[in-house]
């Protein structure tokens, strides 16, 4: 990919820079106090994908988020005036528990500014590793104004989370450790909200090695950086598994640097982010969040792009809600075929339940749930609907089973996943 940049808009060179010595001096920095962690050859997902994948599992550090790299190199950057004023940041997610954690460790004050809607989970951890927490608004954007308006009015140092050269070096030594512990990769693959993270990565990676591939993946619903490199204007917004990239105006600096650096940025669905989540879960039996697993979604989701290199992956983060987590496992396995709904219309009298269940019993399929639905329906009277949730081997199993039903007169529906 000699050619890096060709499918991007160009954009002016930013007024802040960032080089590989930065990212060098930030890594002395913070050497010892965020965990270095490993670079992992998955033998399993290099035989689905086609391609040979090196996986850095950042969820292992002490806030589960490599956030904590930025955060750390921007308080230590911080003069000593600066340091017993504090610090404030507007965030309500892996940048204020990085912050706060290291903060609180180095005796900086830390006040994080979240909007009022932010899960109560959230805000408790952050206050757990010692951050001070004030709501404010409705919005992120309102939360954010807010921020800085605190900044100026009692002295304290914002600390951005992505659109900051300190916080970008920081991110970056993601990437030294990986090319320094596999020197051989020939792309990355990095998710990109802000873009501090690819910055900093794409800085080093490119210093390194000019011919590395270097690849950004947004969330399809939040496009915000593939609409601005790449003259689009695709719509931002809406409900993602991937919150941590949600963003919907990517920094000034980030983007001016990217735009120079990247070879393309690429963008995943919904269904995408929950099977590379699951398969994460279920192959190197590791937790991510949403955005963590954005990198292995496009490599799954353009195999062309990728096949025969060797490409690296980084596991941004681990902060998932535990029921959401259950969620997109039970809707992967509904998608494989291993769990099933069937509609099935029934005449209401005895027996009839259990006809159907005999049929169930014959197939070896397992019913989880039953649901029988008589008032609200345009069946007659006499009539009703059975749902059925049941598990199975896999979707042939159950595909036998509806033909074997339908075979026997039963008008049967197959509820499927969007």
């Amino acid at each position: 990919m000699e050619n890096h940049s060709q499918n991007l808009a160009l954009q002016p060179a930013p007024q802040a820079t960032l080089t590989l010595a930065d990212v060098h001096a930030a890594a002395g920095r913070i050497m010892g106090q965020v965990v270095r962690t490993p670079t992992v050859r998955s033998e399993t997902l290099s035989r689905i994908t086609g391609a040979e994948i090196y996986i850095k599992f950042e969820n292992q550090q002490f806030t589960a988020a490599y956030k904590e790299r930025g955060a750390l190199n921007a308080l230590l950057l911080l003069t000593e005036e600066q340091r017993a004023r504090g610090v404030i940041a507007a965030s309500a997610g892996n940048h204020a528990q990085g912050l706060s954690y290291h903060g609180t460790r180095l005796g900086v004050p830390v006040t994080i500014v979240m909007p009022r809607t932010t899960p109560a989970v959230k805000i408790m951890q952050t206050e757990s590793v010692g951050g001070k927490v004030v709501l404010e608004g409705e919005t992120f954007d309102e939360a954010y104004a807010h921020a800085r308006k605190l900044e100026g009015e009692l002295g304290l140092t914002f600390v951005h989370p992505f659109d900051d050269p300190a916080v970008a070096a920081g991110q970056g030594t993601v990437a030294l450790e990986m090319l320094k512990d596999v020197p051989s990769i020939d792309m990355l693959v990095v998710p990109i909200g802000g873009g501090g993270l690819l910055t900093g990565m794409a800085t080093v990676a490119r210093a390194l090695n000019p011919d590395i591939g270097l690849v950004g993946v947004q969330a399809q619903l939040f496009p915000s950086m593939y609409d601005k490199l790449k003259h689009a204007d695709l719509p931002c917004g809406g409900d993602t598994l991937a919150e941590g990239i949600a963003v919907k105006e990517p920094g000034k600096f980030t983007s001016a640097i990217l735009a120079q650096l990247l070879d393309d940025v690429v963008l995943v669905d919904e269904g995408q982010l929950e099977s590379a989540l699951a398969l994460l879960l279920q192959i190197e039996k590791t937790v991510v969040e949403g955005a963590g697993a954005a990198g292995l979604a496009a490599v799954m989701a353009n195999r062309a792009m990728f096949e025969g290199r060797k490409v690296g992956i980084v596991l941004t983060g681990g902060n998932i809600d535990t029921r959401l987590l259950a969620n997109v496992l039970l809707r992967d396995l509904a998608r494989s075929g291993r769990l099933g709904r069937l509609r099935i219309v029934l005449q209401d009298r005895p027996g009839a339940l259990y006809n159907v269940v005999e049929e169930f019993n014959r197939h070896q399929v397992n019913i989880l749930e039953v649901w029988h639905q008589r008032i609200f329906t345009s069946l007659p009277a006499k009539g009703l609907t059975a749902e059925i949730e049941c598990e199975a081997r896999n979707r042939e199993q159950i595909d036998l089973l509806v033909h074997a039903l339908r075979d026997r007169g039963y008008d049967v529906t197959q509820v499927e996943l969007a």
